[in-house]
Order: structure tokens, then sequence, then C-alpha cells
């Protein structure tokens, strides 16, 4: 019995001796022989992912990178195979047109579909398959296209409003981050199914919306697994089968609602129009057609509502900025019906307004990765080597002094082309992205932004709450916002 203990003493042993061996000479040469040991980093970043994976699970990533390119740079090494850039000049690099016969970056697996089961879409998809749907859904975004969806998307903005005065006139004090998310998700899921959630009507979020947000912060726990394939692996194994059933009970939510969209034999002019045109003619199997549908909903409506809340706190915490942007409104229109696409277009405080809150608070505050393509690649002047994962994080950028002039406070006039702000480098701001992936819904994201900050400032006097004053402060990110309540008293304006 004692040789046999010892025998596997022994055992034990020597595991943990090979096991420690393994660990010392991976984090040896990632930080003495690999490819990127020249580029500075803190050091646990450098040696492990462990950093990396740390601040995307806590939700501080995008705010660590500022303090990062503060010390290190406008290069700074993130994971052992990771950079991050704070260079303006980055964008063109990473996301832009590439010369002919050169290499795209392709998005990195890891981050946008780190689970095969995740379906492809328009936002995973490789980039032969990406430019196919980007044709086929380009006609839903375009400028006729957006005019034809006037009457769709003012009709939920005309009962926003119906609500909030009902609201307001009950003396309640109102959570402006709700009720913009159930105008964003009415509006879409109008646009993309042919019938909204109900959120307005029922002054609440829909189920399947609930289980968006609820899948935020497990997402980014699954893109830091990813970084470990193998435990991320063993760990899917494990999910009980309950978990994926509701997660095939949402699936099956959104292909009814598609299947609905389809039987009604109605041509519209939405959103997935094009798609339908298509699938025929283009292989688009329901699968296919479903999961595009389903990323219209979170990318067209979340991120809109979250811009809305963030400018609407920033304005309600600069008097001064309010004020005018109120002036203007009021003063340009002589009654409601006047407000529409066009109109709000030539209001330039407001559109000032927004791309300051873009600024401040975008809505995808985190880096979007790359892969740096076969060949390696000069970005910003620096020679990348192949398979590098390369990132531009939108809060370190717009918060880098190096970028804007008093980068922390909320300026509009920075836009404005105000000499205070000559030296700002507006090359630095990309909100949507640059190149053949930037993003498709810029108009519509644009044009409901100002109809409904318009028609709210319009209707309303406003003032924040005692407990909104601190809204913003504690938020954390999981490649959203994770937002809390935006509490204002609403007055009506007669």
């Amino acid at each position: 019995m004692a040789l046999a203990g010892a025998s596997l003493g022994n055992v034990v042993v020597v595991v943990l001796v090979v096991i420690t061996t393994y660990l010392a000479s991976h984090v040896l040469y990632n930080l003495y022989l690999h490819p990127l040991r020249r580029y500075p980093g803190p050091l646990l970043m450098r040696a492990t992912k462990l950093g990396f994976c740390y601040g995307l699970v806590r939700g501080t990533l995008p705010f660590d990178m500022l303090a990062l390119h503060k010390r290190y740079g406008p290069v700074v090494r993130i994971a052992p195979d990771q950079l991050a850039f704070a260079d303006a000049g980055a964008w063109k690099d990473i996301m832009g047109h590439q010369k002919a016969g050169a290499l795209e970056f392709e998005k990195n697996p890891k981050f946008y579909r780190p689970v095969p089961a995740i379906p492809v879409d328009i936002i995973n998809a490789s980039r032969e398959e990406h430019g196919l749907l980007r044709r086929t859904m380009a006609h839903g975004f375009s400028d006729r296209s957006m005019r034809e969806q006037q009457p769709i998307i003012q009709g939920y903005v005309d009962l926003l409003v119906r609500r909030l005065r009902g609201l307001a006139e009950a003396g309640e004090a109102v959570d402006m981050t709700a009720w913009y998310n159930f105008t964003t998700f009415d509006v879409i899921g109008d646009l993309a199914f042919g019938e909204s959630f109900g959120c307005l009507d029922n002054s609440d979020y829909h189920p399947w919306v609930k289980a968006i947000f609820d899948l935020t912060r497990t997402g980014t726990v699954v893109q830091a697994l990813a970084q470990y394939p193998g435990l991320l692996r063993f760990l899917v194994s494990l999910v009980p089968m309950s978990a994926w059933k509701e997660r095939e009970h949402h699936l099956e939510l959104t292909k009814a609602k598609l299947l609905r969209r389809m039987e009604s034999g109605k041509e519209r002019p939405d959103l997935v129009e094009g798609l339908l045109k298509k699938k025929d003619e283009w292989g688009l199997t329901l699968d296919k057609l479903q999961a595009n549908s389903a990323i219209l909903i979170i990318a067209g409506s979340e991120t809109t509502a979250t811009l809305l809340s963030g400018v609407t706190y920033l304005l309600l915490t600069n008097q001064s900025a309010l004020e005018r942007l109120t002036a203007e409104i009021r003063s340009t229109f002589k009654a409601e019906a006047e407000i529409d696409f066009a109109s709000v277009s030539t209001l330039p405080y407001l559109l000032a307004c927004l791309d300051e809150a873009l600024r401040l608070y975008p809505p995808v505050p985190g880096g979007l990765p790359r892969i740096v393509p076969k060949g390696g690649a000069t970005i910003c002047k620096n020679y990348v080597p192949e398979k590098t994962v390369v990132s531009i994080f939108h809060w370190a950028m717009y918060h880098d002094e190096n970028n804007f002039k008093d980068p922390l406070s909320f300026r509009p006039e920075r836009w404005l082309d105000d000499p205070a702000f000559a030296t700002d480098n507006k090359e630095a701001f990309q909100p949507f992205h640059i190149g053949p992936r930037n993003c498709l819904g810029r108009n519509l994201a644009y044009i409901e932004m100002r109809i409904i900050l318009a028609r709210i400032i319009w209707n309303f006097d406003m003032r924040i709450t005692e407990e909104g004053l601190d809204w913003i402060r504690n938020q954390r990110a999981f490649n959203l916002w994770q937002k809390g309540p935006l509490k204002v008293w609403l007055t009506p304006v007669r």
C-alpha cells in the first residue's frame, strides 16, 4: 500500500512539473520570443491572456484601454497575440478598403462567433458572403427607403409622445432609457418582421427583448473563454439541455415572426424586403433569413436607444447645451407636424449634440477585433505580423487628449468648427466604422435619433432626478452598456 501511495505521489509530482514547465515556457515565449515581443504593455497582458479576459468579463476593458494608451502610447499589447491602437490612421489601415490584390482584415471569430452553433449572419459572415448579404440588404437602408419608411417610424414616435404625456400629467418620473428602448425595438420589429414587439403598447419589454439583454453579459464570458478553445468546448458540453431549449425557443420565435412576414405576400418598404426578393435566386435558406433578421433587431435598436439615453443625460447635466438645442428646435418649427425626416436634417446643433454624445458615450465602447492577413501588414507605420488580433477601442480613442481637446466634457460646438477645438483630430471619430464593413444602418440610426430627440424636446421640458445624476458614472460595458434607469421629470409644453 505504501509503495502504491508513493507511486501515485510520484505521478502527481511529475504531472505538476510538466504543467508548470509548460506554463513557464509559454510565458517565457510570449515575453521574449513572440513576434509581438517589441510592443509595450502590462506584464500580465504580454505574458498571458488572463489580464485581457479579466477586463472583458468585468466590463472595464474599454476604460482600461485609455489608461494603457496614456502609459504605453498609441499601440499597446493587450494580450500575447493582440494589439490595441489609438492612432486615427488605424481606422483606414485596419478597416478601410485595401489596395488591389491586398487581403482584407477578417473579423476575429473568437469575438464574433465564439461558438460554432451561432448562426452565420451579415455581421460575422466571411468577406464574400458579407458582400452578397450587404448588396441584398442595402436598398432597405437607402435614402429612398428611409423616406418610404417614414410613416412607420413616425407612427411609433407619435405613440411614444402620447405615452410620455400621460405619465408626465400623472406626475411620474419617467425612465427615459426604458422608453427609448421600447420605441426603437418596436420600430425595428416592424421594419424587420412587419410587426412590432408591443413594448410601447404594454409599457414593458417583450420577453424576447429581455432575453437579449440577459445574454449580453454571458456573451462576454463566452468570448473570454474562446481565448482557450479547449476549455470552451468542454464547458459548452456541460451546458444543461434546458439552456439549449431556451435558446431554441427564441430562435423559433424569430422564425415564426419571419414566416408571418413572408406569408403576408405584401411588398412593403422594410429592411428584409431585399432579402426576401433574392432568397430563391441566391439560395438564402430560412435559417439564413432568420439569422439576419435577428441581428437587425439587436443592431438596429439597442444601440440607437443607448445613444438617445446618453445624449439626454448629457443635455440634462449641461444646461447651456440643453437651452441652445431647445431654442433651435422650437424656433425652427411652427407646428409639430413640420418635424419630419427632411426638416430635422437641417438642424446643425441637433446633429452636433448627437455626434458629441457618440464621442463621449459610444453605444459600442469596446474594440471590434480583426485579424491581420497572411503576409502581415503595416498599421500606422508599424509592421504587424500575420494572425495578430488588432482592435481600436472607441471609448479610449474618443477620450484621448491626443485626439480631442477637453475630452471628458460635453462640448457640441467642437462639431461646428469652433476655433477653440481646431486641434481636434476628427478623423479619430468613426462611430459607424469605415470601409467595406462599415455600419449599414447609419442612415436609419441618424434619422431615428434626430426625429425622436427633436420630438421629445418640442413636447417636453426635462429635468433630471437626483438619482439620475450618477446614471453614467458607474456603468460597465459588456460589449454593450449595462444601463440602469434614467429617471427624468417631464413637463408637457402647451
